[in-house]
């Protein structure tokens, strides 16, 4: 498969990386508004440095990754999926449920593979957690805890553009909360506050956040969310079941323990998601690559994309009322 590359930033690199790695597939070329940026990854991966029109509808180029920031997705992706190309799309894939769903209309009218990037699917911990759920490892499903701090906040600059924790951070957690409960949630309540940096709050975001999802069988989903985690990037989950429980630790930085007079001791856990999720990044991007040169199913469609921006939206909405919503 030969592949060109929209946006050259932090997470455009890490796919370059992982491109790399897998031999069915082969980066053709880049393109970013940063011509530095495009030379400099271009160069490291062997790829030619293109415009964004040209990467799209060029006939070399079979399909193409969407890493350039949230408020150019919309236009992309309809120009992609009206050149035939398959799409790989970063998260939110809008920063309105609505747009996203206009973009899921024009990928299935023109039929073309989309992968929405919840790398969290692919994490070899939380992939074989939920393999194990479906099993019936616990029996029935009642309760999923889902834990995601960041060790600390990202930038102002960011936090003005990002669409707010809820669209930015916590849409990862919801669907992992709709790929883990098994069926749709059916009420959500929200809860934020700006409880670590007050320049976030002055930004018109929160940065501590719970939200609790119910399914129309009852079944329980709570989601806690930090900006800040003084012991490195927490990144935990909890499945209870019927017959059991079932759980997804964090990842620390080594396995080593010391022992001393003092007590036991252990690493923290990882600092940096790009770390934490390398392995996921990578049988993401092989997943992407197998499934459309197979024309196999993909794990996670336009329409998972659409649904969890859908409960982005409606927790913001919650949490500013103070109500329990219907979905």
């Amino acid at each position: 498969m030969k592949l060109g590359l929209l946006g050259c930033g932090r997470i455009g690199q890490v796919h370059a990386r992982s491109l790399s790695r897998i031999a069915e597939a082969r980066l053709v070329a880049v393109a970013d508004a940063v011509p530095e940026a495009a030379q400099a990854l271009a160069a490291r991966a062997g790829a030619e440095v293109r415009g964004s029109e040209e990467i799209i509808t060029a006939p070399d180029i079979d399909a193409v990754i969407v890493a350039t920031p949230t408020t150019l997705h919309f236009e992309q992706i309809h120009a992609i999926a009206a050149a035939g190309k398959a799409i790989f799309c970063e998260k939110p894939i809008d920063l309105s449920a609505e747009r996203a769903a206009q973009c899921q209309q024009a990928v299935e009218a023109a039929g073309v593979p989309f992968l929405t990037a919840f790398n969290r699917r692919f994490d070899p911990s939380f992939a074989h957690l939920h393999d194990q759920v479906r099993d019936g490892a616990i029996g029935e499903i009642e309760m999923v805890v889902i834990t995601s701090r960041d060790p600390a906040p990202p930038p102002i600059s960011y936090i003005e553009s990002s669409g707010g924790l809820f669209r930015d951070m916590m849409i990862h957690d919801f669907d992992m909360a709709r790929f883990l409960l098994g069926e749709e949630p059916a009420e959500i309540h929200a809860f934020g506050s700006c409880l670590v940096d007050p320049a976030i709050g002055a930004a018109g975001d929160i940065d501590t956040a719970m939200v609790t999802l119910r399914t129309a069988s009852g079944r329980l989903c709570q989601i806690n969310n930090s900006r800040r985690a003084t012991y490195g990037y927490d990144q935990r989950i909890e499945v209870h079941g019927s017959k059991g429980m079932l759980q997804a630790a964090n990842q620390p930085a080594h396995l080593v323990t010391q022992a001393s007079g003092g007590g036991f001791t252990a690493a923290r856990s990882m600092d940096f998601f790009l770390e934490r999720y390398e392995a996921a990044y990578l049988a993401e991007m092989t997943h992407f690559v197998d499934a459309v040169t197979r024309g196999s199913p993909l794990k996670a469609t336009i329409a998972d994309g659409v649904a969890a921006q859908r409960l982005a939206d409606t927790a913001d909405t919650a949490r500013k009322t103070g109500k329990v919503l219907s979905l």
